[in-house]
């Protein structure tokens, strides 16, 4: 369980993310959302101790962050980026194996059981057969997928993607999100998405967290936060809201004012 008590975090004396509180539960996906410049990225470099904070505490399973080392942050802690070109020609399955260095050896080696764990996190986002082509011949789609099989290589009880389905066509995006979301009812794993697209954090998350300006405006369930109101504040645009004729989810539409 990740719990985040009342923390300001910024660079120098600028405070990009303020006064911010929520607690991750165990099997639980969390989207946060919001406008450009809201502070998103920089929450999630704090979530997993790469920032330090100005004020308050983070806990991860009990124990402030900044008291586990890297290698044990890294090992209960997986970072999905936005993808960057990969310039090194390393192989995909070196790359997803890279995710096991947390767990390695004295020595930095990786055992049978390290190639096994990252066949299958290949296998299972569907790229047994990209595991001998080189990282940096791939499109940048292919490699966001890539990218989440590694994190999914690490094991790690906590998944933070940061814009995961940039790059994606509609299928990639939506096959992004169903393996996220069954990583964490398989094994009570959780995960925080940042996201642009409303309707797909609607629509897969537990509960979204509305930012502004580094400040919490909302968290909840989508239909408690994604309000035609909550969405005027935050982002100065005028929304259509109906429900999802499937799910009853909230369905986000900007009105042009045509």
């Amino acid at each position: 369980m990740l719990k985040v008590q009342n923390i300001t975090i910024g660079y120098g004396v600028c405070k990009v993310v303020k006064d911010t509180s929520f607690t991750l539960q165990n099997g639980e996906i969390l989207a946060i959302v919001g406008a450009n410049g809201a502070g998103k990225t920089t929450l999630l470099r704090a979530l997993n101790g790469t920032l330090p904070l100005m004020k308050g505490e983070i806990l991860l399973d009990g124990k402030i962050i900044k008291d586990y080392s890297r290698r044990e942050i890294a090992q209960k802690i997986a970072v999905v980026a936005q993808e960057n070109e990969t310039k090194f020609p390393v192989t995909v399955l070196e790359f997803v194996l890279s995710g096991r260095f947390a767990h390695g050896t004295g020595f930095g080696w990786e055992t049978s059981g390290d190639l096994q764990i990252a066949e299958n996190a290949l296998k299972i986002c569907d790229l047994a057969n990209y595991k001998n082509r080189l990282m940096n011949q791939l499109s940048g789609g292919e490699r966001q997928i890539i990218i989440l099989a590694r994190a999914l290589a690490t094991q790690a009880k906590i998944l933070l993607l940061d814009e995961p389905t940039t790059n994606l066509d509609l299928a990639h995006q939506a096959m992004m999100f169903r393996l996220v979301r069954e990583r964490c009812q398989s094994c009570e794993c959780s995960a925080i998405i940042i996201t642009h697209d409303l309707n797909l954090a609607s629509e897969f998350a537990d509960e979204i967290l509305l930012l502004k300006t580094g400040k919490m405006i909302a968290k909840g369930k989508s239909e408690e936060v994604l309000s035609a109101v909550n969405l005027r504040e935050v982002f100065d645009v005028e929304v259509l809201l109906d429900a999802h004729p499937k799910s009853g989810k909230p369905r986000i539409t900007v009105d042009f004012g045509n």
